[in-house]
Parts: C-alpha cells; sequence; structure tokens
C-alpha cells in the first residue's frame, strides 16, 4: 500500500469516529500516525530526481513575499504591476511555469517578491508541482495568498489546507509548549492552565507513536492534540499571511463592503492598480520591520538609507552585526534618539531593543 492510500485510509477513519472524550486516545493516535506520514511524503527517501527547473530562487533584501494561488488569479500581472518585473500573463491557466522574482524598495526596505506557478487542490499529496510550489513558499517572510472574488470562498479554504498539510502554520504563534526527552523517568505531564483537549492518556497516546517513552512535557496553553504533533515534529513554519482578493473592479459595491469584513484580506483590482497602498502597508505591518537610522559623530542622522531589521532581532548587538560583524567588537556603547528610550539621547548597551526609526551612534573603545 503507497503513503497516500494509508493517508487516505486514516482520514477517512478519523472522519468515521465520533470526537467525544472517550475517542480522544484513539483520535490523538490517528493523528500522529497521519503526521507521520506526511512527513514521509514531503521528504521522499533515496535520491529520486531533482528539484525541478527554476524554483530555487537566490534570497535578496531583508523579506520574501511569496504570491500562492490558484492559476489565473491575476498572481503575475500584480507582480509586473507592484515590481516592474516582466512574468507572462495570460487568461489561460498555468502561463507561470517557474518561480519569477522581482524586487522592491518600500519605506527604504529592499523586499524581495516571488511569483509561483498556480497550484492544484491534492498538492499537499504531490499533486503537480505543488510540492516545490509550497516548498519556496516555506523559504518566505509574509505569504500573499491570491484569490479571485468572483470565484468561490471554498478556494481559500483548499489553498490553507494545502499550505497545512506542509506544515505551513498561517498567521499563528508557535504553541506555548516545551517538550524534553530524556534517559528514563516515564512521562511527566505539567501545565499551568486547565487542559480541556488534551489528558495524560492522550498525551502517552501520541508520543508512544512516536516511540517517545521518556520526556518532561509542560504545557502553558490550553493545546490540542495537533499543537503538541507540531512541536514534537519541530518542522513547522509559522508565517503571517495577507489574503489578496483581486478583480474588485468586477463587483459591486456592496458585494466589496461584505468581502471588507473578511480577516487578514485586502481588495485589489491588479489590472487597474487599485488598493496597492493598502496592501503595500498591510505587508509592511505583517513583516514587522524595524527601520534604524544611523548617525556619525558630529554629523546629521543619514536618513536616505535605513538600517532594516526584523522586530523579533532588533537589539543594538543586531544593529551592529547587520553593518558589520567587527563592529560589536569595539562596541563601547550606543547613544540613541527614538521611541525606544526616554531620554534623548540616551546612552544604552548592546541587548537594548531598538524600535522603529530611532536613531543610533555607535561610540567604540578607545
Amino acid at each position: 500500500m503507497s503513503v497516500y492510500e494509508k493517508i487516505k485510509e486514516i482520514e477517512a477513519e478519523m472522519a468515521r469516529t465520533q470526537k467525544n472524550k472517550a475517542t480522544s486516545y484513539h483520535l490523538g493516535t490517528l493523528k500522529a500516525k497521519l503526521a507521520k506520514l506526511r512527513r514521509e511524503l514531503l521528504t521522499p527517501q533515496g535520491g529520486g530526481g531533482g528539484g525541478g527547473v527554476g524554483f530555487d530562487v537566490a534570497k535578496t533584501g531583508v523579506a520574501r513575499v511569496g504570491f500562492v494561488g490558484f492559476p489565473s488569479v491575476g498572481k503575475s500581472t500584480l507582480l509586473t504591476k507592484i515590481t516592474g518585473v516582466f512574468s507572462e500573463a495570460a487568461s489561460y491557466e498555468f502561463t507561470t511555469l517557474t518561480t519569477v522574482p522581482g524586487v522592491i524598495m518600500y519605506k527604504g526596505a529592499k523586499i524581495q517578491m516571488l511569483d509561483l506557478p498556480g497550484i492544484i487542490e491534492g498538492a499537499k499529496d504531490g499533486k503537480g508541482r505543488g510540492r516545490q510550489v509550497i516548498a519556496v513558499a516555506r523559504t518566505c517572510s509574509l505569504i500573499f495568498i491570491c484569490l479571485d472574488v468572483l470565484k468561490s470562498l471554498e478556494h481559500k479554504r483548499i489553498i490553507e489546507r494545502e499550505l497545512e498539510g506542509f506544515g505551513i502554520r498561517l498567521n499563528k504563534e508557535p504553541p506555548a509548549i516545551i517538550f524534553k526527552k530524556k534517559e528514563k523517568g516515564g512521562i511527566n505531564m505539567t501545565s499551568s492552565v486547565s487542559m480541556s483537549y488534551l489528558d495524560l492518556d492522550s498525551v502517552k497516546a501520541i508520543l508512544s507513536e512516536y516511540r517517545v517513552h521518556n520526556a518532561d512535557i509542560s504545557f502553558k496553553c490550553d493545546a490540542t492534540a495537533d499543537d503538541l504533533i507540531d512541536i514534537i515534529e519541530g518542522n513547522r513554519m509559522y508565517i503571517p499571511a495577507v489574503y489578496v482578493l483581486n478583480k474588485i473592479d468586477q463587483i459591486s459595491i456592496e458585494e466589496l463592503d461584505i468581502i471588507y469584513k473578511i480577516p487578514h484580506s485586502v481588495p485589489i483590482s491588479a489590472h487597474h492598480g487599485w488598493n496597492f497602498d493598502d496592501l503595500l502597508e498591510k505587508m509592511w505591518l505583517y513583516l514587522d520591520l524595524a527601520r534604524v537610522y544611523t548617525k556619525p559623530k558630529g554629523q546629521l542622522p543619514d536618513y536616505s538609507q535605513p538600517v532594516v531589521l526584523r522586530k523579533s532581532s532588533s537589539s543594538v548587538e543586531d544593529f551592529c552585526n547587520s553593518i558589520h560583524k567587527t563592529l560589536i567588537r569595539d562596541f563601547k556603547y550606543a547613544l540613541i534618539w527614538g521611541s525606544s528610550v526616554k531620554h534623548n539621547p540616551q546612552k544604552v548597551g548592546k541587548e537594548h531593543i531598538l524600535a522603529d526609526e530611532d536613531v543610533v551612534q555607535i561610540v567604540k573603545k578607545t
């Protein structure tokens, strides 16, 4: 029996099983089996064929945005209009067959944009070239899920399901679970919140499926079986996503009002270039970047070329490393002007976290 058939069999059994307290142990085991089979599908054994032409694109800029969607929803037109790079667009499906990269400068940051070939339902199981497309999507800092407003919103759910099946978690934070394997002592489970989905038996069932019989596991959130499996697998990507609802020039104002209520979405018209400002502003917000300006001693700050950092790694040390690796060795202290300090200027150490549009002057050891 092939891996694909085994997956279908487990999915059918899960659909048949009623969800209640008595079946949670059985369902947990099935979910763990399913996750293991999916991993097998994503990383095929043996040295098979190559990765496909034109899918690996060198990373440039501070962030990477991938356009994912069904064929003929306007991804290529959108990339051409925003970046000025020509990506072939036509009224037939599967016009784009390889990854087409483009770059934009936005608020002083160089951002790479990738027009990925259209995916089809079943991509996570290897249909079409879905596996390569979603593998590139895993390397992105942000995903634009492009949808045609004239088509069913079921397409949104299908794409979400395909990306979820590939280990991409959209607009989610990693679950607050601490998992440590040990040599002996059995399964030790602690939780700082009341657990409504998992108990010790169901946790043991999932762990035994992974042949883990000795581990300390601490829950700091009301986690589900899927959250626990994600932590054990350890290969999940938590990526923000924006739903780009294209072709609004072909619908009424009343329909547009309804579309605006969809969370994480921006309605646009790629053909007419409508609402691109909103789209780029949302992109900046979801990428969570911070611009930091340099100030040489005795001179005005250089506002033309900001150093752009991810807010998750925006300490003074990260700032120094992004300019030059040797700078931190001679670092004495930094003077900061901006919203991250109480006084302007303020003397800080290398651990200080910078905010967007701060001005920094580095003082070296003499």
